[in-house]
């Protein structure tokens, strides 16, 4: 009985990791993140102007184009791109309207309230000055935000244009 108990386990771990997948191999560390905006250039200001992140070059795929990669039903595409930082691989945050055939809105009450990504962390060096950009903008600040996460560490969370969540995440220098 324990020699067919032992042979069963054997060919349990086996069969696993025999079939086990292997770990794919990124050519990037870099998650590019795409979101659509009601108002392209509200949102793109929100990101630019409050949250601080930088515009780079953006690119543009034609209506044809777009369809062909299965992202779009015949609409064109302008992307503009926020970028988190000044050095090659930093995060990009791709940012797309289509005023012609506007989305709808996903319920946005809380980050469990719709299936998919729910909001963005944004990690900064200075959570005063952070503070200092939502305050001039009028941004409300959700919860009891910003809140102790240890330490000098805060965290802030806020609405975008969109009703998306963002947190900030970082020390504050006083």
């Amino acid at each position: 009985m324990q020699t067919r108990i032992f042979t069963l386990i054997a060919s349990v771990v086996f069969v696993t990791t025999s079939f086990a997948a292997e770990p794919a191999k990124f050519a990037s560390g870099i998650v590019d993140i795409g979101m659509v905006a009601k108002d392209l250039g509200k949102t793109a200001k929100f990101y630019t102007e409050v949250v601080g992140l930088k515009e780079v070059k953006g690119f543009e795929a034609s209506a044809e184009k777009a369809t062909a990669f299965g992202l779009t039903d015949n609409q064109p595409a302008k992307i503009r791109v926020f970028v988190l930082g000044e050095a090659p691989t930093s995060t990009r945050l791709k940012i797309m309207a289509f005023p012609e055939r506007p989305g709808k809105m996903p319920n946005q009450k809380f980050i469990h309230s719709s299936i998919g990504i729910s909001y963005l962390t944004l990690r900064v060096e200075d959570m005063t000055a952070a503070l200092a950009r939502l305050k001039k903008a009028k941004v409300k600040l959700l919860g009891e935000t910003p809140v102790s996460l240890g330490g000098n560490n805060r965290i802030t969370v806020f609405r975008d244009p969109d009703g998306n969540f963002v947190e900030l995440i970082g020390p504050v220098n006083e």
